[in-house]
């Protein structure tokens, strides 16, 4: 591609326009310099860009988009985005007004150009995950190779491009923070091309993946916690906007928010939140990091209510802090942990704050910072980190550098003393000293404190230890190891911090759902956080994009799923989760074929279904096992409904039967039931409950001539 149609040849014209703009004082004045500006950019020739390549991968699409197709005659904004970048995430709310403002008829199409930063992002379906993650509705293309990102000459995370309705350069925006900017230009191109007759009204074809989707108990869970002494979990169900508790059984106990997006407190029945990441719980008290609302919140179980205990509700830039909680504006925060600094015990709540890329401290007691000044109870400060985005170790904790802290676990006990942080950016794991707030590497990255792209999978020793952007960490003191959700490496990796030695746990570093009895065979996909439970025998992790909760039980090396009750049992909660759905079948579940049986239109088709279990386990009484009968593909079999019911007792076949319609549609043909089976169960008391899922696919083949009386089926499975 020629240089004169990349940005370099559109910087110097818009850069007279942004200068004259800082010195406007009206709207008007504002609208008048656009318009004239697009006078002169438009009547240019030599900023036309390429059209994007063929074979590259859409998403929200029908198909394919093209310049000079189905996008000409629209004005286009280009969304120069990876994943990861939590810049990138913070223009997300700016892209979702300016399209709640102008629809595609109006003219304006806005296009998410994926260039990846790491190998993970290229890959498609991880590239969907977090379309559905952060609910992006325009169309994404996956520019793996980063070509349109080169031949424009992007050179950061995000960008953002305006194109006229030929394909021709506007603007370009760099970074974030443009809001009014981004609706001026957008709003003066669509005026300026409108009074011209020049933009056209036609749909591009948008098809949204997540309408397609079917229902699941968990979508896309961020972080989990574990209560100790009261044997519950708290999960982060980030993608349906709420927080739960469950049993260590599975038993949904409270269930707080969703499924929309909210930031409103008070009563449990009432409150809500925005993509929460962060848990942390201490007796009744639990403490959200709410990610998209840029606000630390507590939930007080026992009094039943939602408080916000710091943040203003938007995203602030205040690198400080300082202020009193509720009045202190802050940036994504990420992660929460409890811990001490310099007083007593749990009276800090530590902040991995990834939009400012730095550690946070909400003091919930009289405290003291780093160097010896006092800190009054409700205070939220900056503890360490600069505010620049960097790999920068001090002994001066103001003058390190993390690159989007997502992950803290606090080692209080000496020679520890420290916060260990997962810094995803940087792929770094670093520790934080509690005493004086000096800041040093442990594993991955290398020593150039700019370099965030020293990334891999390779288990070593410091520096030649290799990690994927990783989002979580725990610490387990029993063990003195330290436990990493090496996100992008789809892995479970252990650190011990005194030989700074990182050795691969679990996974295969292929991304996948399968769980069982060895470590090395399991599979994740993308996990975010982890926690330790049991005394450090067992591992949490919430593998975010299988919308699972899994356990790895250390001492046997098995990986299993935990279960979770599609209804909560806490007679006390006003707001149930409604009708019981169909799980969602688990990729790791067995399949089997069984082969044709001839029916006749008015048979009953009766199944007899043996299940038997590993020597000495028994089913989970708290958690339900379940089947479900149903007809894909030919639903009217079964009226157009799907069979359900529970599995109580495996010391006699199961039995189901369903009859027939009076009439089969295709005599001769190929018709089919499916039986789907989820069973809990636990190997004994007391141990981590299992669920473990069975499809068999039973093949119908119809004769011409009805019949009566019953079709014997019979099928065993053994987990």
């Amino acid at each position: 591609m020629a240089a004169q149609c990349s940005l370099s040849a559109l910087f110097p014209i818009q850069s007279q326009l942004d200068n004259a703009l800082d010195d406007a004082a009206t709207q008007e004045e504002k609208e008048k310099l656009v318009y004239e500006y697009l006078e002169k950019a438009d009547a240019r020739e030599d900023l036309k860009i390429p059209d994007f390549h063929t074979g590259l991968e859409w998403l929200n699409t029908e198909g394919p988009l093209s310049l000079d197709k189905e996008l000409d005659g629209k004005v286009v904004l280009l969304d120069f985005f990876t994943y990861c970048c939590i810049n990138c995430m913070h223009i997300l709310p700016d892209l979702h007004q300016l399209e709640e403002r102008h629809s595609v008829k109006d003219g304006l199409v806005i296009v998410g150009v994926h260039s990846a930063k790491f190998p993970n992002e290229k890959v498609l379906d991880n590239i969907r995950s977090a379309v559905l993650r952060y609910d992006i509705r325009h169309p994404v293309v996956n520019d793996n190779e980063a070509s349109l990102w080169h031949e424009l000459e992007v050179s950061c995370w995000p960008t953002l491009v305006l194109l006229g309705p030929r394909g021709n350069l506007l603007f370009a925006l760099v970074g974030e923070g443009h809001r009014d900017r981004l609706a001026l230009f957008a709003d003066g191109a669509l005026r300026f091309y409108g009074t011209r007759g020049l933009l056209k009204t036609h749909s591009v074809g948008v098809k949204l993946y997540r309408d397609s989707l079917p229902p699941s108990i968990l979508s896309f869970p961020g972080k989990v916690a574990v209560d100790q002494s009261n044997q519950r979990l708290v999960i982060a169900d980030t993608g349906h906007h709420r927080i739960l508790v469950a049993s260590s059984t599975g038993e949904l106990l409270h269930v707080i928010g969703g499924p929309e997006r909210g930031k409103q407190d008070g009563d449990l029945s009432k409150a809500s939140f925005n993509s929460p990441q962060g848990v942390a719980i201490k007796g009744d008290a639990v403490y959200v990091a709410d990610t998209e609302n840029h606000l630390i919140r507590k939930i007080d179980l026992s009094k039943r209510r939602v408080s916000t205990l710091a943040g203003v509700g938007a995203q602030g830039t205040d690198k400080e802090g300082g202020a009193m909680g509720p009045e202190q504006p802050i940036s994504s925060p990420w992660d929460v942990v409890l811990g001490t600094a310099c007083g007593a015990e749990d009276n800090v709540l530590w902040i991995a704050m990834a939009g400012t890329h730095q550690i946070w401290a909400l003091f919930l007691a009289d405290g003291k910072l780093p160097k010896g000044s006092e800190s009054k109870a409700g205070t939220c400060v900056r503890w360490a980190g600069s505010g620049g985005e960097e790999n920068r170790n001090n002994a001066y904790p103001h003058k390190a550098g993390f690159a989007q802290p997502s992950g803290l676990a606090p080692a209080p006990e000496e020679p520890w003393s420290c916060l260990f942080v997962a810094d995803s950016e940087s792929s770094t794991i670093r520790t934080l000293a509690l005493k004086d707030g000096a800041v040093k590497h442990l594993v991955g990255g290398e020593r150039d404190p700019l370099n965030l792209f020293a990334f891999g999978d390779v288990d070593g020793k410091g520096v030649d230890a290799k990690l994927q952007h990783p989002l979580g960490v725990t610490w387990a003191p029993e063990q003195k190891l330290l436990y990493v959700a090496d996100s992008y490496n789809h892995k479970i990796k252990m650190v011990d911090p005194k030989t700074k030695q990182c050795t691969t746990l679990a996974g295969t570093g292929e991304a996948g759902d399968a769980v069982g009895p060895e470590f090395n065979k399991s599979h994740f996909n993308e996990p975010g956080g982890i926690c330790v439970g049991d005394g450090g025998q067992l591992l949490y992790v919430a593998d975010t994009n299988n919308h699972q909760i899994k356990v790895l039980d250390l001492e046997s090396k098995t990986v299993s799923l935990f279960p979770i009750l599609a209804e909560c049992t806490d007679s006390a909660l006003p707001k149930p989760l409604g009708p019981r759905k169909v799980p969602t079948l688990p990729k790791s579940a067995a399949r089997k074929d069984t082969p044709p049986v001839a029916v006749s239109a008015g048979q009953t088709v009766c199944v007899s279904l043996t299940i038997s279990l590993p020597e000495g386990a028994k089913l989970t009484k708290e958690a339900l096992s379940c089947w479900a009968l149903s007809a894909e593909g030919n639903e009217w079999l079964l009226d157009g409904q799907v069979m359900m019911g529970e599995i109580v007792d495996l010391s006699q076949p199961l039995r189901i039967s369903t009859k027939l319609p009076p009439v089969l549609k295709e005599p001769g043909g190929k018709l089919s039931l499916t039986l789907n089976a989820w069973v809990y169960f636990c190997q004994e008391a007391g141990s981590a409950c299992m669920m473990k899922a069975a499809s068999f696919a039973l093949p119908l083949r119809a004769n011409a001539a009805p019949g009566d009386g019953e079709v014997a089926v019979t099928l065993a499975h053994a987990f």
